[in-house]
């Protein structure tokens, strides 16, 4: 505990502090109060903190929640958006376990505007790494920011603005959040002072006992008179991590009579007893390890000058990158259909395979080892400038302009954002998978003897390469604003506003993915991972990495960086005559340019003898829309084997530029009133927008493989995004009580409802692109509709791996059907499945390319468009409580959420769907002890199950996140008025994270999680 001179922003009148706050805004100038000079306040750690963050809701108007730093240098969390989820309303989504964006009352982070000190700042996320398999290939297109970029040392308070007001920049439906830096001329003192900290950081994830470092500090110095002042901002912080993890890769989704893997012979359990009733069958499963490095350098800086009492001008930077990478094994097991035995659940919606079994039907098939590395790297730079000058004693004029540029990269040595490498061992005689669980359990038998090295176990000798591709994703976002305001005084609180402000906004997203075959899928070629790269590959135990989840099956599985092995495999086989093929080209760039006016009037004073305000105002905006792409058109699309397909992309390149524009007025009124002492009510309304996704809002068009031959039901995609699309509109209600029954002590209760319109969903048409054929239609006079006729005059079963063998071979003979079908026969089995062995040999010698006999493909090409309204509501309770002088206290909040744009579990397959992701329920409370120089904080955050995802997969399936909780516990010490000690624990539970499907038995991502402690130390100055 010490005792500071109160700061400037601290030493207002009550009233005033929420004054404060708008003012960091620099679009906004609300109503000030004089200074109280020299007045003395106590800096007691959490309390303090919280009490702050109080007093700015009780006089703010409208619903106004924040977070406050418990010091200089010091915030409540390690991670910024870890500190919001205590905001009720707030939940946030995590990658590798820590914060990185947050949802605000059911909208997700695309939906929720993020100022620095009151501007728009430049953002850019590629979603590479510590996720499931999905974002291998993944694109960057979203607005959201990510939290991650920052550290919590350099951030004085986070203000959450529920409601909208016209002096607030658009573009938040669920809130606009602001992040507070320090000012030098408003810190107290004169001269130098500040911190500087250090924390080891233990993650139990990792097997061996490793410290990685942090470090920060802040200072800040300002001259005698406090005219002048700079203050200095660094933070270094690096994590190594590890985790174990379970994913299917996609979830076949179709009528019962005609699910994939149904044989003549398969023993079914649990059928539907209608047989156009949905089930879901698996593609595969799979188990991952994951060890990832984290690096984050943040630095900034801010000059202060007050030439005279009534003009200040402040200029500032800021630089944050954050790199990160992720070494990332697999252990597959795919399924050779068809199913010796197949069990569904008893579920009411879609009923899920819960176990398969398969083996009988070949002689031994592969396990799949790939290898993953996975790197990006972000970086963000802002430049400000700002004037604010008194012309009179009620009358201030502002000016800003502010530069931010953030890029997101490929970082890994062969600049990719991800580099997978394909091998496998053709040692599997038979193969069933147990979905019952959290997380599938692998039943295989090791035969090495038809394909391996036969020595009886499995080792680097039995391994053949596959395939190996790369996907570089970057985005790059370049935002240049300018504003002016202008802000009258009239006395006890009422004031005027005006302003204006011009923001140029260049979002650029760019994505070339290639492909090289090696042994190809079927393995061709077993023991070249040994003889090309056996020094690059380690044997170990997968299923030892797990502990919450139990896994079966993988005792023994290979491990090596992807990068050094695509670099060892690549040169062989391109001497071979494989080349490295580029299978994906995207550039898209969306230019906005904004303009927007607003008035605001604010009146305080008493409505029936007691006191009121009111707070009023417009904002029209202007924006203009320019989406500019260079499509890299595909030549073909390869059908390389059962179930995959490759487009190959060619030498043209069509640049197409389309435009859009909208206007929109948003008004906004707050009311508040003191009905009784220390009881404020609130009634507000504001209409608010959200813009679209960039993806939705590209001019370019683009067409996807199939998930299977398209003959047996495989689906093909295209998109074509749409510039003209309009904003996501709110309309927005919201009514609160709250009672402040103490010093650091209130309870407040909460009602909102959203009406919004617009929201994107989708339009959807059948129709070819770029001309494309398709080799696996099955269509009269194609070789895979003699194939189709062939296979069932044998009698023998009709699958993904028949069809594709022998269209294949009829291709090899010249199109001779009568040489194709005796080969096939000679090497059908009494049960009507191919050998395997022989399958993996005509896979390996030929890939089937479209020719003038097959029809044109016919993809669902999927456009955006403003088709939706939806309606969200729900309530929110909130409260703290300190006991007398004892230091103990209890905070917490809950937030219930409802809408009516949810998923249907049971929608067509065949058909894109639209819901609004992110909705859930929330709750929080922490416990608190702040006394004698120690303050200590266990906190409980609990996320019901959301939707995350809409039309993931071939089966265009949900995808759900399980409820999440976590609980953290910190302690510092002030041993002198300038030392500190600390010690904090998060995830002390260890809660995993799950996601899943139509069912809770779909499971697409199973994550374990593991407690990282934190030991610090802090020394002000």
């Amino acid at each position: 505990m010490r005792n500071i001179r109160k700061p400037r922003t601290l030493a207002r009148s009550a009233s005033a502090l929420a004054v404060a706050v708008c003012l960091s805004f620099p679009v906004a100038a609300f109503a000030q109060e004089e200074e109280a000079q020299g007045e003395e306040i106590v800096v007691t750690g959490i309390r303090a903190s919280l009490e702050r963050s109080m007093d700015i809701k009780r006089e703010s108007t409208g619903v106004v929640d924040a977070i406050s730093a418990e010091d200089m240098g010091k915030f409540p969390d390690t991670n910024l958006a870890e500190s919001l989820q205590r905001v009720p309303g707030v939940s946030i989504n995590r990658v590798n376990g820590e914060g990185s964006q947050v949802t605000v009352r059911g909208f997700g982070p695309q939906f929720n505007l993020v100022t620095v000190n009151g501007r728009q700042m430049a953002t850019s996320f590629v979603n590479a790494v510590g996720g499931d398999q999905s974002v291998d290939f993944s694109r960057a297109t979203s607005r959201s920011f990510d939290f991650n970029n920052l550290a919590s040392e350099g951030v004085s308070r986070l203000e959450v603005y529920k409601t909208g007001r016209a002096a607030i920049p658009s573009g938040g439906i669920g809130a606009a959040i602001n992040i507070v830096t320090q000012r030098p001329l408003d810190v107290s003192g004169e001269g130098l002072r500040g911190s500087v900290g250090a924390k080891a950081l233990y993650d139990l994830s990792n097997s061996d006992f490793k410290v990685d470092p942090e470090f920060s500090g802040v200072a800040t110095w300002t001259d005698e008179s406090n005219t002048f002042g700079i203050s200095l901002f660094g933070a270094y912080q690096k994590r190594d991590s590890a985790a174990a993890s379970a994913t299917s890769n996609d979830w076949n989704i179709t009528p019962f009579s005609s699910y994939p893997g149904k044989g003549p012979s398969t023993v079914v359990t649990g059928a539907p007893s209608n047989p156009s009733t949905l089930v879901a069958v698996p593609n595969d499963s799979r188990y991952h390890f994951s060890e990832s490095e984290r690096e984050r350098i943040n630095a900034s800086a801010t000059v202060q000058f007050q030439p005279m009492d009534t003009l200040t001008f402040t200029a500032d930077a800021m630089f944050a990158q954050n790199r990160i990478s992720e070494q990332r094994t697999d252990q597959t097991n795919w399924f050779n259909r068809p199913f010796d035995r197949i069990t569904f659940d008893n579920s009411d919606a879609v009923p899920t395979a819960i176990y398969v079994e398969e083996g009988a039907g070949y002689s031994t098939k592969d396990m799949g080892f790939e290898q993953q590395y996975r790197a990006t790297k972000t970086q963000l730079q802002s430049y400000g400038l700002n004037a604010e000058w008194e012309l009179g004693s009620n009358f201030t004029l502002t000016l800003d302009g502010n530069h931010s540029e953030s890029k997101s990269t490929p970082d890994a040595p062969n600049g990719t954002s991800s580099t997978l490498v394909a091998f496998g061992a053709p040692v599997v005689d038979k193969h069933a998978v147990d979905y019952s669980g959290p997380v599938p359990n692998q039943i295989w038998t090791l035969n090495d003897s038809v394909r391996g090295n036969n020595n009886g176990v499995l080792d680097i000798g039995d391994l053949g390469t596959q395939v190996q591709r790369t996907n570089a994703s970057s985005q790059s976002h370049r935002l240049n604003q300018l504003s002016g305001n202008m802000g009258w005084d009239f006395g006890g609180g009422s004031r005027l506003d005006i302003g204006s402000t011009y923001i140029n906004s260049k979002m650029t997203s760019a994505r070339i993915q290639t492909q090289q075959t090696l042994g190809d899928w079927g393995i061709n070629n077993v023991g070249d991972v040994k003889n090309l790269a056996g020094n690059l590959v380690t044997q170990f135990c997968m299923g030892c990495q797990f502990d919450h989840y139990t896994v079966t099956g993988a005792d023994i599985a290979f491990r090596g960086n992807a990068v050094d092995l695509y670099n060892a495999f690549a040169p062989h086989y391109a001497g071979l005559g494989n080349p490295i093929n580029v299978s994906g080209n995207d550039f898209d760039q969306v230019t906005e340019k904004i303009w927007s006016a607003y008035a605001q009037l604010t009146w305080k004073g008493t409505l029936m003898d007691r006191p009121a305000s009111v707070v009023g105002g417009v904002r029209f905006e202007n924006t203009k829309v320019t989406s500019f792409s260079r499509v890299a058109q595909p030549d073909r699309i390869e059908w390389d084997s059962d179930n995959d397909f490759t487009r190959v992309i060619g030498s043209t390149i069509a640049e197409i530029t389309r435009n859009g524009e909208y206007n929109n007025l948003l008004p906004s009124i707050d009311f508040q009133i003191s009905p009784v002492d220390d009881v404020v009510a609130r009634v507000s309304y504001s209409k608010t927008i959200a813009r679209a996704d960039y993806g939705n809002l590209f001019a370019s068009q683009s067409a996807g493989a199939p998930n299977r031959p398209t003959a047996l039901g495989g689906v093909t995609s295209g998109t074509q995004g749409n510039p003209d699309l309009l904003p996501l509109v709110s309309d927005n209600f919201d009514i609160s009580l709250e009672w402040y029954f103490d010093k650091s002590s209130y309870v407040s209760a909460g009602f909102f409802y959203k009406q919004v319109k617009n929201f994107v969903g989708v339009g959807q048409v059948n129709q070819n692109l770029f001309g494309l054929r398709d080799p696996s239609s099955g269509a009269a006079g194609s070789r895979s509709g003699a194939a189709l006729t062939a296979i069932n005059g044998l009698g023998a079963v009709v699958n993904d791996v028949s069809l594709f063998t022998m269209t294949a071979l009829i291709d090899a003979n010249g199109g001779s059907v009568a040489a194709a079908t005796a080969q096939f026969a000679a090497n059908l089995g009494v049960n009507g499945q191919l050998d395997q062995a022989f399958v993996d040999t005509v896979l390996a010698a030929r890939d089937v390319i479209a020719n003038a006999s097959d029809p044109l493909f016919v993809f669902q090409v999927s456009t955006p468009i403003n088709n939706r309204e939806g309606n969200i509501h729900g309530f929110e309770l909130q409260g703290q409580y300190f006991l007398g002088n004892s230091g103990f206290g209890v905070s917490g909040s809950f937030t219930k959420v409802y809408g009516d744009v949810t998923v249907d579990i049971l929608s067509d397959p065949g058909t894109n769907v639209y819901a609004l992701v992110g909705l859930a329920d929330s709750f929080n409370i922490t416990g608190i002890y702040d006394k004698g120089g120690i303050s200590a904080r266990v906190a409980y955050n609990w996320r019901d199950k959301f939707l995350a995802n809409v039309n993931r997969g071939g089966g265009r399936s949900p995808e759900f996140f399980a409820p999440f909780g976590t609980l953290d516990a910190s302690v510092s010490w002030d041993i002198t008025d300038q030392i500190a000690v600390s010690f904090e624990a998060i995830n002390i539970l260890s809660e995993p994270i799950r996601s899943y499907g139509r069912d809770e038995n779909q499971v697409w991502f199973a994550q374990e999680q593991k407690p990282r402690l934190f030991l610090g130390a802090r020394y002000r100055f």
